[in-house]
């Protein structure tokens, strides 16, 4: 009798062992339990820690309540402005409702994947490829949106969207290369010319300054003197007057206005010439009158005139 009472107590004591651990499980901190009894939902659900199911009637998943992370495939597509890209991005979200999250969805890990794929082809349509590139904070904030929405009702939360690269064909880069060198060497065309016109301004100042004290401009001549036999080279610096290049430049221009005025004169000389040369020679005189068969004597030689000398 007393070893029929021990072996019953003992086989109850293996059944209570067994039924305790098929009905015992731990939860873990950043894990939810969803209990369902016989097929429905109970609540509330299982926080973390040790808690206990009926075996056999009741099943528990757990849900995991960190932040996931999940890479978008790249996704190719065409832009606004008719530009072929591929563009890949980063996904941030978490589940806020672990009960929705199981019987509100089948696997809500590859609906958001789905979901994030499609939401980044429809932003890629919608946009232009220079908002891609340097407008990313904008459409971020778009495609969270877009995917917030829907992922509410399966209660996942999306934190987070990053568009993480976006490739461009090989003409593409060229193109944008010879665009940013352009863009560059005119910015350095215009500050350079900035710089000339800084510079020009300030030396009509000092010169207008230097104009007003002739002795700053023999100043300013000795300083750049001294400056240059400060260093040890061969070069010899000779200070001419600036006086004696104005007297030389005035004495030129009267020289040309000068020759001017002289080929002026011959040329209106030339210009006359040919009308005095239209009217011939003069007449020469009629010969002396013949009377009562007198012949006057010719003209010695000393009296003729210097041309019939010559003839």
């Amino acid at each position: 009798m007393v070893g029929e009472l021990v072996a019953a107590g003992v086989a109850l004591a293996s059944a209570g062992t067994v039924y305790l651990m098929a009905a015992a499980r731990v939860v873990k901190q950043y894990e939810r339990g969803v209990v369902l009894r016989l097929g429905r939902l109970t609540s509330p659900v299982r926080g973390p820690g040790f808690t206990m199911i009926i075996p056999a009637v009741d099943r528990m998943r757990k849900v995991n309540m960190q932040i996931v992370t999940m890479p978008v495939p790249a996704q190719e597509g065409i832009t606004r402005d008719n530009v072929t890209v591929r563009v890949d991005a980063v996904v941030y979200f978490k589940v806020i409702d672990a009960a929705d999250a199981i019987v509100e969805v089948e696997d809500y890990r590859f609906a958001v994947s789905q979901m994030a794929q499609t939401s980044l082809r429809s932003i890629i349509g919608k946009s232009e490829l220079d908002d891609l590139l340097s407008n990313r904070e904008k459409l971020n904030q778009g495609l969270e949106l877009m995917m917030d929405s829907p992922a509410i009702g399966w209660g996942v939360s999306v934190d987070r969207v990053e568009i993480k690269d976006v490739s461009l064909p090989d003409a593409m880069k060229r193109s944008m290369a010879r665009q940013a060198e352009a863009t560059r060497d005119r910015r350095a065309r215009v500050i350079n010319a900035d710089a000339e016109l800084q510079a020009s301004r300030k030396l009509a100042e000092a010169a207008a300054a230097m104009s007003d004290q002739p002795a700053a401009l023999q100043l300013r001549l000795l300083q750049t003197v001294v400056a240059v036999a400060a260093e040890k080279n061969s070069t010899l610096v000779l200070p001419f007057p600036v006086e004696l290049l104005r007297f030389l430049e005035r004495s030129g221009l009267q020289a040309e206005a000068q020759t001017a005025q002289v080929a002026a004169e011959a040329e209106r000389a030339r210009a006359r010439r040919p009308a005095d040369d239209d009217a011939g020679p003069p007449p020469p005189p009629p010969p002396p009158p013949v009377e009562d068969g007198h012949v006057d004597a010719l003209p010695v030689l000393e009296d003729l005139p210097e041309s019939e000398r010559l003839g």
